[in-house]
């Protein structure tokens, strides 16, 4: 199976940073490192990169999840300005954090600075101290969440949007700007078939962690995927294209064959300059 650049997408190196996963160099690295990243993966043909959104993490979370989390919101507008093709992904953004037309209004904003790139990747959250610290509901976040992506449908892209739901309602209000995209992408991330059906039913694609590609291929086999749905799966492991590039063809290829339309890629680094190589080389392959 050949690979294109145009399947590929990057788990953005330095705006998260997980323990055994990153490496020392991304500790200080800046928001122009970030942007050459990003102007590089935007010449190669790279489909999208993404930016996770955490306002604060326990202390106690930091041998799991980390602690850094740039917030997607600034750091798109920003790299927005630098590229020109690549999609920015929010990888993902938590629902129950947002009223839906706070997020049609700051995330539309920015599908107009982007000229229509914008991807929003959202989940339901599953972090309670998180919900807890911002008076947010934890206990009914799933229907809250698939409330909150029926209203965003209604949303994102009018600037009269009205809509009634269980949790959110609202209308007669004008929300200026809005996205440029007629159907603005949605991603469903997180890591159970719920997600997935949740996916299948009310969005556009499913983006989910720490599910294993056998297991992500058993739970697409449950379901009539409907044309042009998007499934973003990661290649097992981190690529190392400059070394092993044999291995990550075969990385990417058995993720395309359980089920993925579009891969993420993790690279192997140890500096800047090693993952800008990397993603070259694994471009070339």
């Amino acid at each position: 199976m050949s690979i294109s650049a145009a399947k590929l997408s990057i788990s953005t190196p330095v705006l998260t940073m997980f323990p055994g996963v990153s490496a020392d160099w991304e500790i200080d690295a800046t928001i122009e490192d970030v942007a050459t990243i990003a102007e590089s993966a935007d010449r190669l043909g790279y489909h999208h990169l993404t930016c996770s959104e955490h306002i604060a993490l326990p202390a106690g979370e930091r041998g799991r999840r980390g602690t850094r989390y740039w917030d997607p919101l600034a750091t798109f507008g920003y790299l927005a300005a630098r590229t020109h093709r690549i999609r920015l992904a929010t990888n993902v953004l938590v629902l129950g954090y947002h009223h839906p037309l706070e997020i049609a209004k700051r995330y539309g904003t920015l599908d107009r600075i982007s000229n229509g790139r914008l991807v929003l990747g959202v989940g339901v959250g599953s972090l309670k101290e998180e919900f807890d610290l911002i008076g947010a509901p934890f206990e009914d976040r799933g229907p809250r969440g698939d409330d909150a992506l029926r209203a965003l449908r209604a949303a994102l892209s009018s600037p009269e949007p009205a809509y009634r739901g269980e949790f959110y309602s609202f209308g007669g209000m004008v929300v200026d700007p809005s996205a440029v995209q007629e159907h603005l992408p949605i991603w469903v991330g997180g890591r159970t078939l719920r997600s997935l059906r949740r996916a299948v039913t009310l969005a556009d694609g499913w983006a989910p962690f720490s599910v294993s590609l056998e297991q992500a291929r058993e739970w697409l086999g449950r379901f009539d995927i409907p044309p042009g749905f998007e499934v973003i799966l990661g290649a097992p492991g981190r690529l190392a294209p400059l070394e092993e590039p044999d291995r990550a063809r075969h990385l990417i290829d058995e993720a395309l064959e359980h089920g993925a339309t579009r891969v993420g890629v993790t690279l192997a680094h140890t500096s800047l300059q090693h993952y800008l190589e990397g993603l070259q080389a694994l471009a070339e392959l």
